[in-house]
């Protein structure tokens, strides 16, 4: 069987799984034009998903927009922690939401949460809209209804944590297709954490908590921002990914 052009392609530009990504591409085709121009803004470094319109995360499929964070696999891990925790009736808020996959995971997999998210982002929101019934825009806590403060059981948050400088480092379609501020956490990459946590005792439950999404390296830094704000933090490890936990 002579080798498939459109593998051929990709995997010339860097796709490591281009086999799956040419089937997916063509699948989202309606014409050989169409899947040109699918191609073409693929090896230009476009974000698989945002060209497919969908990303896979925890089962489900997540509605993705271009332009918007694209749901990461080893959020999974965040989700996995917050789902641990969480009952019918919970109340979880999903803050800086991107596409709502969060919140959209844990509605999935607790039945009977009131699940809330929320982002800056216009484009963000739009998004969230289409996977999550209750999505507001806003910074952070000022998005949120005020009937909220006080009642929420889990804070479920992936800010922005990685270093401004190590933005640079990071591969094409994130780096120059997802939105900056979904991305920079500033110096350190604790910026938008520490505006988190230092709110969070005021919208959270007695015995609520707030779980983060960390880098490994950072988690000692995450949870001392977490104990600055009056929480009481744990961490977590998987292989790929790190969540520090603050009970209040």
């Amino acid at each position: 069987m002579p080798p498939d052009p459109l593998v051929a392609r990709l995997r010339a530009a860097g796709c490591v799984f281009a086999e799956d990504e040419a089937r997916l591409l063509r699948a989202a085709a309606g014409s050989p034009a169409e899947l040109d121009e699918l191609a073409a803004r693929r090896v230009d470094g476009a974000p698989l998903e945002a060209l497919l319109g969908w990303a896979e995360f925890c089962g489900l499929r997540i509605a993705v927009d271009p332009g918007v964070f694209v749901p990461r696999q080893r959020t999974a891990f965040l989700v996995a922690q917050a789902v641990r925790r969480a009952g019918p009736g919970a109340v979880v808020v999903d803050l800086c939401c991107g596409t709502g996959a969060i919140g959209a995971a844990i509605a999935a997999a607790v039945p009977g949460v009131e699940v809330h998210a929320a982002d800056v982002d216009p484009a963000a929101v739009a998004c969230a809209r289409r996977n999550l019934p209750r999505v507001y825009q806003g910074d952070l806590y000022a998005a949120l209804p005020e009937r909220l403060r006080g009642r929420v059981d889990l804070l479920v948050v992936n800010a922005p944590y990685v270093p401004t400088a190590a933005i640079a480092t990071m591969p094409p379609e994130a780096r120059d297709h997802e939105p900056r501020a979904a991305l920079d956490g500033g110096a350190d990459g604790l910026d938008v954490q520490r505006r988190v946590a230092a709110d969070a005792p005021a919208w959270l439950r007695p015995g609520g908590a707030l779980l983060i999404e960390t880098g490994a390296d950072q988690a000692p830094r995450t949870a001392a921002v977490f104990a600055a704000a009056g929480l009481v933090p744990l961490v977590e490890y998987a292989e790929d990914a790190t969540v520090v936990i603050g009970e209040r």
